[in-house]
């Protein structure tokens, strides 16, 4: 009998379980997760599930991890410096597809190189001036990446160019054209910038989750959850970091299906950052045609079609002082719950809360903390910024003894901005804690900081809330409003075709804003509220709903009431990030392309160069081969046996006088199995 053992990383807690022969939750425990060593915390989840089961350590054949942390890291513009080498583009094509964005001052070098469309080159690489940008940007940056002019069709001077890189400065490199076979230069380039952002912080989490669970004598292979759902290896993992974004929420919807056994149902899973809603049709997760978009970005990478919106139960409460009535809203930003923080440094808190709850007027920082993360190393930041880190030391501060002016208020949000600091402010965990709700951590304390904070004016002049209770329900009430809201944006998006939403291509984007518009619009909330005038107007969600997360038994008995929905919790909701990562598959997919340069010659695109051929055929046959090979080998990597290949083409031809004619041809090559498992 096979025991396995998965594990979930989040933004606020660490999940594990035990299931055995994927049918029997034998064990399940939470723990929070210790950002600046991911492995404490690993630890003590696993530990608990290993005390209540009885099972030896020994005993567990494979290992697989779902994480939110690259998914969290996108949402709030957290990760390492990187540098970018664009080849073959102009300076402005760094605009595009909020290229410009993601880079966030981060240095890019804009060269000559590149291909053309049919795999030819247009010009040679400019190495001098790659090497002249290597030498002075090298030392203050954590890694690159790399993407030059249509590299999907000939890789060759990404290729070079990382090479280059790595015998210079010997950091990470990482080549668009390894992450999407798929043209739009721009786009891949955002992708690996992400994914050069990311190589450090999930390098860091793989490592020391591996180091610890040999340390507990767990010595079976380890996995990680892709954001499709399906399993890598952790070398993969490590290698490719930005297919694990949406990795937890994947893992949960995968959770979500073997808890319930839902064929057609929304899944909304919320977490301490971020809220996730997908949905589940004929069984199975679909997959997003156009790429994960985690917050304000649309990358290139395979994932669940899921929408993450920086909503959570630590999400930052801010006051809407401008209007005459006032009221919250919640993130997108994650802080530390201050409950949380009185439990880690209570006389500091306590301290602080009972200064300001006596001071005749609430001062801008009052009700909030920082600390310094322990263990990150400092790089990529400036004068200011490593001046600031010095000051907060290794101590949790009052926000108000650490700033000084404007200057260090911006210094502030690039150091969060690294991952290197945190902030603790009121959340909808404390409200929970004020309102009995939950009993975990410091409930006087949220108790003294929701009271600072419904002390604050709004446009009238009045309080922002009468007391901390009423401010508390407010909290709740507002998370139960954008929860509903982002529940029927999706509604609207899958059912778009029917409102004339556009759902693929170039617009789809549009058609997500446009549904975001109705779930906002007058006559969806007139149809919530079940409108009786000249006109009767109802608004539901017409599937069920499966709440998923620690805290969803808390809040989404609410939302299914707004949404007149039957909202199913069940058992075991607040690990199925956890179980959905052993119950998945490994799957791998390999794209190319065969385009026709010329009539009568077939080019097929390979990693080691375009090969022309005279039959359209045999052009196929040989990107197959190429394709099952590397499929099947990077599923033998994943660890996974039994393995399937699935192949797939998508044709195109034109018709010219009277008969089609062949134009451009995309195989995809897919290879899945069950992972192997240690022998017990």
């Amino acid at each position: 009998m096979a025991l396995l053992l998965g594990v979930d990383t989040g933004g606020t807690y660490t999940d594990a379980v035990l299931i055995r022969d994927e049918v029997e939750v034998i064990a399940s425990a939470k723990a929070l997760t210790t950002r600046g060593d991911l492995a404490i915390g690993i630890g003590s989840a696993v530990g608990e599930v290993l005390l209540q089961s009885g099972c030896d350590a020994a005993e567990i054949s494979m290992a697989a991890l779902s994480t939110t942390l690259a998914t969290n890291a996108l949402v709030e513009g957290q990760g390492g410096q990187i540098a970018l080498v664009y080849i073959g583009f102009e300076a402005t094509d760094l605009d595009r597809h909020g290229l410009k964005e993601a880079l966030k001052g981060d240095p890019a070098l804009v060269v000559a190189g590149g291909h053309n469309h049919a795999g030819g080159e247009v010009t040679a690489l400019d190495y001098l001036s790659l090497k002249r940008f290597l030498e002075t940007e090298a030392a203050e940056v954590s890694g690159f990446a790399v993407a030059s002019v249509f590299a999907t069709r000939n890789p060759a001077h990404e290729l070079a160019a990382a090479s280059l890189i790595a015998e210079v400065t010997g950091k990470p490199v990482t080549c668009s054209h390894q992450l999407s076979a798929r043209l739009n230069g721009p786009k891949r380039a955002l992708t690996a910038v992400l994914n050069a952002r990311l190589i450090g912080m999930i390098d860091r989490l793989i490592g020391r989750a591996q180091d610890r669970l040999v340390e507990l004598g767990i010595t079976g292979p380890m996995m990680v959850v892709r954001g499709d759902g399906a399993l890598m290896s952790a070398q993969q993992a490590r290698a490719r970091p930005i297919e694990t974004i949406l990795s937890g929420p994947a893992a949960s919807l995968v959770g979500a299906r073997w808890l319930t056994g839902v064929d057609h149902a929304l899944v909304s899973d919320i977490g301490g950052t971020t809220t996730d809603v997908a949905l589940i049709r004929d069984g199975k997760p679909a997959i997003d045609p156009a790429g994960a978009r985690v917050g304000e970005f649309r990358t290139m990478v395979e994932a669940v079609a899921m929408r993450t919106t920086g909503l959570g139960g630590d999400s930052q409460v801010h006051a809407c002082a401008s209007g005459l009535q006032g009221g919250v809203v919640l993130g997108p930003r994650r802080v530390l719950p201050i409950s949380l923080m009185a439990v880690e440094a209570a006389e500091v808190v306590h301290g602080a809360l009972d200064r300001q709850l006596n001071a005749p007027v609430v001062g801008e920082y009052d009700g909030r903390f920082l600390r310094a993360v322990p263990g990150l190393p400092a790089v990529g930041i400036g004068p200011r910024e490593r001046a600031l880190l010095e000051r907060i030391g290794t101590e949790v501060h009052p926000l108000g003894a650490i700033l000084r002016n404007r200057i260090d208020q911006g210094a502030l949000g690039r150091l969060l901005d690294r991952g290197l600091v945190q902030v603790a402010g009121i959340t909808p965990s404390d409200a929970s804690h004020l309102l009995g709700r939950v009993q975990v951590w410091d409930a006087l304390a949220a108790e003294k900081a929701l009271t600072l904070f419904a002390r604050r004016r709004i446009g009238s002049g009045e309080p922002l809330a009468p007391d901390a209770q009423a401010l508390a329900q407010m909290i709740v009430d507002q998370l139960t409003e954008q929860t509903s809201l982002a529940l029927l944006e999706t509604a609207f998006f899958e059912d778009g075709a029917d409102f004339g939403l556009p759902v693929e291509g170039a617009a789809k984007d549009q058609g997500a804003d446009r549904a975001r518009d109705l779930a906002r619009h007058v006559l969806t909330r007139r149809g919530l509220a079940a409108h009786r005038g000249i006109l009767a107007l109802d608004t539901a969600i017409n599937v069920d709903v499966v709440g998923l997360g620690a805290s969803a038994p808390s809040y989404y008995p609410a939302v299914g009431e707004r949404l007149k929905c039957r909202m199913l919790l069940p058992q075991h909701a607040g690990v199925a990030n956890a179980i959905g990562a052993v119950v998945g598959r490994v799957t791998m997919r390999r794209s190319g392309s065969v385009t026709c340069p010329a009539e009568g010659k077939f080019r097929v695109h390979l990693d080691s160069g375009p090969q022309d051929f005279s039959s359209s055929d045999v052009a196929l046959q040989v990107l197959e081969q190429a394709l099952q090979g590397q499929a099947r080998g990077d599923a033998e990597l994943a660890g996974a046996q039994d393995i399937h290949i699935d192949i797939s083409r998508d044709i195109r031809t034109a018709t010219v006088e009277a008969r089609d004619v062949f134009v451009e041809a995309m195989v995809t090559v897919e290879a899945s199995g069950r992972p192997r498992v240690a022998k017990g």
